[in-house]
């Protein structure tokens, strides 16, 4: 006799009040979803890289943004001092000018949750950043497709 296989998916009953089941179907439209299944799955995944963030120990990816006026005095040597001093965890940076004093730059990121929020409120904090921004996501190991 052969093991049973697991099945690809799984389904459940999930009641919801009219409206934001109007709401979830425009949406799922909207985004190009094929049927509320994907719709919900993805907002599944979504709900889990959010809750998972804030496990210090998960290893986590995502993308720190940051705008500065690169005219102010130390503020781009201060930013290269930190991202040199965690170097392991930065994986590749994008530094654009938007205009004659401000700068936009996204570093990608990959380490334990903790760690990268320390970064990045650290890279945020620093005197001349005017914006900053850490968005979080996962690495993708823990998803299911």
């Amino acid at each position: 006799m052969k093991p049973a296989k697991k099945p690809h998916v799984v389904r459940f009953t999930v009641s919801v009040p009219p409206d934001l089941a109007t709401q979830l179907d425009r949406m799922t439209r909207e985004k190009g979803y094929a049927n509320r299944s994907l719709a919900v799955a993805d907002l599944i995944r979504a709900g889990l890289v959010e809750h998972r963030q804030n496990y210090g120990d998960r290893e986590i990816a995502g993308s720190i943004t940051l705008v500065y006026d690169h005219h102010k005095q130390h503020v781009q040597t201060t930013l290269t001092d930190i991202q040199h001093d965690h170097h392991h965890l930065i994986l590749a940076t994008l530094h654009v000018h938007l205009d004659h004093h401000n700068c936009l730059e996204v570093l990608a990121v990959r380490g334990k949750a903790q760690t990268v929020k320390a970064i990045a409120d650290e890279l945020i904090a620093a005197r001349g950043v005017k914006h900053g921004k850490l968005t979080i996501t996962s690495t993708g190991k823990d998803l299911p497709p």
